[in-house]
């Protein structure tokens, strides 16, 4: 309570719904202090304010998020993320912006040193059309492709593919990343949702294990990935 009190944590809204439980308080106060809570623990970032405050910036932001978890979770549904693209990838996927992306670009780069620290833990599954969206030229994508299964024989991380036409146990509608069980950031066309809470992070983690259990992982994701570049390479 007195770190909470001293503003040393952030209070989930489990917290906060069994304080005002513990303390008797009336049904509709429950109400209105439960939404407030939820609303502390859900943050929403539009892309103007990233742009404003520098796309270096938010690299920087994801650094230090990545270096203080252990397990990250990504669902990549329509493009690669950062973390495992190849430095042509990552400039044609800022070539829309207006904005110097130099920064951006140098601070993706360097955030991939990350994926050989033995002790981080990282997941990453893919729909097929995140793999094979035409971001770059084919020959560039073939090579993309390449380093995807590179990445997968590195004993800490995890790459997994969800082919066109595997029924999955709902439908995606967003890229995620969940860093350890504290955090889940969801990715939208017009920003990011930030989400807190626990119960709509272990949401999440469910949502993620359901789709993990119909992904190719290891040499089945390999094989897979060795047939696309094929294709992109004649």
């Amino acid at each position: 309570m007195s770190r909470i009190e001293n503003g040393k944590v952030r209070p989930s809204l489990v917290d906060v719904e069994q304080i005002l439980r513990a303390l008797d308080a009336p049904p509709n106060m429950i109400e209105e202090v439960s939404a407030l809570a939820r609303m502390a623990n859900t943050e929403w970032r539009n892309l103007r304010e990233l742009r404003r405050k520098g796309l270096g910036t938010r690299q920087a932001e994801l650094k230090a998020l990545e270096a203080s978890s252990t397990h990250m979770r990504y669902f990549l549904l329509s493009m690669i993320t950062g973390l495992l693209a190849t430095p042509e990838y990552i400039r044609a996927s800022l070539a829309h912006s207006s904005a110097d992306t130099s920064k951006a670009i140098a601070g993706k780069l360097e955030r991939q040193a990350i994926l050989y620290d033995a002790s981080k833990r990282f997941t990453f599954i893919l729909t097929e059309q995140a793999v094979r969206w035409p971001v770059v030229a084919p020959l560039a994508l073939a090579e993309q492709m390449d380093r995807l299964s590179a990445l997968t024989y590195l004993p800490n991380i995890r790459i997994g593919l969800i082919p066109i036409g595997v029924t999955t146990p709902r439908t995606p509608l967003n890229t995620f990343t969940i860093y350890d069980e504290s955090l889940t950031v969801i990715e939208t066309s017009a920003g990011s949702l930030v989400l807190r809470d626990s119960r709509d992070i272990q949401s999440y983690l469910d949502e993620f294990s359901g789709y993990e259990e119909c992904t190719l992982f290891e040499e089945d994701a390999r094989a897979k990935l060795s047939e696309w570049s094929t294709e992109c390479r004649s």
